[in-house]
């Protein structure tokens, strides 16, 4: 028995049985070499253990391409740095990378982030691949202003959809945990609380271990520290700074690794028979109670614009309606095409005002880039130089949703439900709903597997919407009305975004 002889893994220590072409782990061994004859007498304690090593890896099963495969694959981590625990109290930004996804996800996967730290720009981020290969990060921005030291979570999940292909989506979750320490603690408090004593030229901290290293008196010093996962490091040179007189010290952030775990997700029995992000519930014969169109969105951000034809910036668009109908032109222009923002926050729907011209909110200017809760009857005004341009009002906050109708003159020609997309009203256990009269008659409607449903509150059954569906049948709906799956159906809108192809709204004369 001999160790290893592979010229290319000289450090490889491991024992090999005579004639055996691999060691233990999968050196090829060179041909046409002797094994060094036995020595007298009983083996030594290193013989036994190698013997024992190498027939356990012999009768291990072992892939047929396990030699050729080369190092294993890495599990999908989540490596984040940056993060600092001195900067309590104020705004933090940390790094997030993706690291060892398989090739088999999507281009863009989906970050859902919920945590008590104050996130500063929301809670839906997008990680986007290379052309290399790799992931472009993202920075997570919090603060931990007024919060009470300690440690905190942050729940996040990645989703990797398919479009079109529900059987290769994928998920996984993690949870780093943040540590906040108190407002007035020193570095040096921080360090007795956290860090064990260790006196050593070279240190390591693995595995949110914790060193502090203090150098010896006199003499040049060079001092290795090197910090992993979670660690933290102190270096005290207060005796070389006293003997040379300069000190040359990097202070680095902490950074560690989060395994990704995947959650199996059930599939769905069978598709939406319409997938659709947006759409449009038209009444043909509206009566005096009742709105023409009411115009459905499903989206992680749902912003509100000016109404154009070609290319229009916003999802939901909006024009000035005068004594004479609508008016493309005019008061119109005084709306910017990205003029507010409504998105899911952890307390609810939020409204941000993203505008040039402004917007208010119950007759009072949050503030731009200042997202705010909706309250039920709340009165959202654009602009905020000129009254009566467009005018809403919040009449329905459902757990999944909110309902938007118009207060000025275009009150008869239209309405929107704002609906949490992938989001089922049965799974939302525990949250209130509250509407006002108009929205308390409309059907309960929500969205699911890449579509519009409707809900039957009596029954419970369930009713993918769809063009063609009798609409009639199902509770809630009245006379003459159909779905369409664009939100504007009445006229033509071709709309061009970014990662988008170019889709057009067809002219329905009918609508």
């Amino acid at each position: 028995m001999s160790r290893c002889r592979n010229p290319d893994h000289p450090h490889c220590t491991v024992w090999v049985m005579p004639g055996e072409a691999t060691c233990a782990h999968g050196h090829p061994q060179p041909e046409g070499q002797e094994a060094p004859a036995p020595r007298a007498g009983l083996p030594s304690s290193f013989d036994v253990i190698g013997a024992l090593r190498a027939n356990r890896a012999a009768a291990a099963p072992l892939h047929p391409q396990a030699a050729s495969a080369g190092p294993a694959l890495q599990r999908p981590q989540l490596h984040i740095s940056g993060f600092d625990p001195r900067a309590a109290g104020g705004r933090q930004a940390i790094k997030l990378e993706l690291r060892g996804m398989p090739m088999d996800c999507a281009a863009e996967v989906r970050m859902l982030v919920r945590s008590s730290l104050r996130l500063r720009d929301g809670e839906h981020f997008v990680f986007y691949r290379t052309s290399r290969g790799d992931w472009r990060p993202v920075f997570l921005e919090f603060s931990s202003r007024g919060l009470e030291h300690g440690q905190y979570r942050i729940e996040i999940e990645l989703h990797s959809r398919h479009p079109g292909r529900l059987d290769a989506s994928r998920t996984w979750t993690c949870s780093p945990v943040i540590l906040v320490p108190r407002l007035d603690a020193s570095l040096g408090e921080i360090h007795q609380t956290f860090l064990a004593t260790h006196k050593n030229v070279r240190v390591v901290a693995d595995d949110a271990g914790i060193a502090r290293v203090q150098a010896p008196g006199g003499g040049r010093v060079d001092i290795d520290v090197t910090s992993r996962n979670a660690s933290i490091a102190h270096v005290d040179l207060r005796d070389a700074r006293e003997s040379s007189g300069k000190v040359d010290l990097a202070m680095s952030t902490i950074a560690w690794d989060e395994d990704l775990i995947e959650i199996d997700v059930p599939q769905a029995d069978a598709r939406h028979p319409c997938p659709a992000d947006s759409a449009c519930l038209v009444q043909a014969e509206p009566d005096s109670g009742s709105q023409r169109h009411l115009r459905l969105f499903a989206l992680d951000e749902c912003v509100l614009g000016r109404f154009e034809e070609i290319e229009p910036e916003a999802d939901l668009l909006l024009m000035h309606h005068g004594e004479h109908g609508e008016e493309r032109g005019g008061l119109t222009r005084r709306l910017s095409g990205r003029h507010a923002a409504i998105r899911q926050g952890r307390h609810g729907f939020e409204i941000e005002d993203v505008s040039r011209y402004g917007l208010l909110l119950d007759g009072v200017w949050p503030g731009k880039h200042t997202p705010v809760l909706l309250r039920l009857g709340m009165r959202i005004a654009l602009t905020a130089s000129i009254r009566g341009v467009v005018e809403l009002e919040v009449t329905a906050l459902l757990p999944h949703g909110v309902v938007l109708h118009r207060v000025d003159a275009g009150a008869q020609a239209e309405s929107f439900m704002v609906l949490a997309p992938e989001v089922d009203p049965a799974h939302e256990i525990g949250k209130q709903a509250a509407s006002s009269p108009r929205a308390a008659v409309l059907p309960l409607l929500f969205h699911r597997d890449g579509g519009f449903w409707h809900r039957d509150p009596a029954t419970g059954q369930d009713t993918a919407l769809a063009p063609g569906v009798l609409l009639e049948r199902l509770r809630g709906f009245g006379q003459q009305l159909r779905f369409a799956a664009q939100p504007y159906p009445e006229t033509r809108v071709q709309v061009a975004r970014a990662g988008e192809r170019r889709r057009v709204h067809p002219v329905r004369l009918d609508a």
